[in-house]
């Protein structure tokens, strides 16, 4: 009996699976990454009801969708592939088909896999398998920062360098760039559908880790943080390179962009850059004489208003101010004191105030040390005492 039956199984299942089959994917939501392909079959209409799980006929078509990249797999081995939309006929399949072929090529295979398929007990010791891949972007996958982010605050104006902490809250989206290596490090032969919440918290993990260098790669920039989300390219730049071996390498992922909708530093981190900042800008005695005669004026506003007498409150402020220290006209007076910038005029366009190299106004090159213009001609950059152009002397 048991040969029997093999022999009945062998023969029904090759019979089963001569029809050509029709695999298709419905349209694939932002939650799947991954979906293994249907056979289309109809129960009122079609002949093709008892054909064999994971087998693909010799001439079955595979509809693929915009937006997916369809993958063809045997015997747990990628075998073919494609990311163009439209129709693909597979007609390399080790499974033979009556009807595709040549009928006398396809009857000869089809025995031969009876012999086959009867040695195993009727199974058809095969699987194919036909997989789907999302190539649309994966969006929506929210970040935030649980505990504070080291960042460094750079401001070469007035050489500030310090790091403070901050949190970071925005969205990021994903999407495959080598489907064949998720494949293969990743779902393996899934029996249906690999939805994006089986990997979700291990990219977000990752993706926090990669933040901080992240972010020392933007704040070398010169970039405060504040100005993070309207810099997002530069920040899924900078991740992707972070990322690059665990996501790029490994899964065949990378970032499609990363939105940053708000980003916060501590207050006390917020006062201290404040202070450095100002700190920084009253070294220049102009900056502080100004700060100082407001700080007077305010003074002698709410010297005016003491209940104990206006005499008493300017009394106490004139004494403050003899006691030491710089006064505003004095400050003001080193501020004029400072040596004022190297500046020139330009010999060509004559656009005063110059103070590179060349020429704000037209890019002439700045004369040398000691050369003169030849009143004649113009020539610029003469050093001796006849011009090197029409030979007219040096004036005097």
């Amino acid at each position: 009996m048991g040969l029997l039956s093999a022999a009945s199984g062998a023969i029904s299942g090759v019979l089963a699976d001569q029809w050509r089959e029709y695999f298709y994917c419905e349209a694939m939501g932002p939650d799947v990454l991954v979906s293994k392909g249907q056979k289309r079959v109809n129960e009122k209409r079609s002949s093709n009801t008892k054909a064999s799980d994971n087998i693909i006929s010799n001439g079955s078509i595979v509809a693929v969708n915009d937006g997916q990249f369809m993958m063809i797999v045997e015997q747990g081995k990628v075998v073919d592939f494609t990311a163009e939309s439209g129709e693909y006929v597979y007609d390399t399949s080790t499974e033979p088909s009556l009807f595709y072929g040549g009928f006398g090529k396809g009857l000869l295979e089809s025995l031969k896999i009876i012999g086959r398929r009867f040695t195993f007990g009727g199974d058809t010791a095969k699987d194919q398998r036909v997989y789907y891949f999302n190539t649309k972007e994966i969006i929506g996958n929210k970040y935030g920062t649980a505990n504070p982010v080291p960042f460094r605050v750079v401001d070469k104006n007035i050489g500030l360098d310090i790091d403070i902490a901050i949190r970071c809250y925005g969205e990021y989206s994903y999407k495959f760039m080598d489907p064949i290596l998720f494949y293969k490090n990743i779902c393996g032969n899934v029996e249906s559908d690999y939805r994006r919440d089986e990997i979700d918290s291990q990219l977000k993990s990752e993706l926090m880790t990669a933040l901080q260098p992240a972010f020392a790669r933007i704040s070398e920039m010169g970039l405060r943080y504040s100005a993070l989300p309207g810099h997002a390219k530069e920040i899924a730049d900078a991740l992707n390179k972070e990322l690059s071996e665990d996501w790029a390498q490994l899964r065949g992922i990378e970032i499609a962009s990363f939105g940053v909708s708000s980003v916060t530093a501590s207050e006390e981190d917020e006062n201290r850059i404040k202070q450095l900042q100002q700190a920084a800008a009253l070294k220049d005695p102009t900056m502080a004489a100004a700060v100082l005669a407001s700080a007077q004026a305010q003074a002698m506003q709410d010297a005016a208003k003491n209940e104990n007498g206006a005499f008493m409150a300017f009394a106490g402020m004139n004494a403050a101010a003899n006691s030491g220290g710089m006064n505003a006209s004095q400050l003001y007076g080193m501020g004029q004191q400072m040596p004022a910038a190297d500046t020139w005029v330009c010999p060509k366009c004559n656009h005063p105030g110059n103070t590179g190299k060349f020429c704000s106004n037209c890019g002439t090159a700045k004369p040398e040390a000691g050369s003169w213009t030849c009143p004649k001609c113009g020539q610029t950059g003469n050093t001796g005492k006849f011009c090197g152009n029409c030979g007219s002397p040096k004036p005097e």
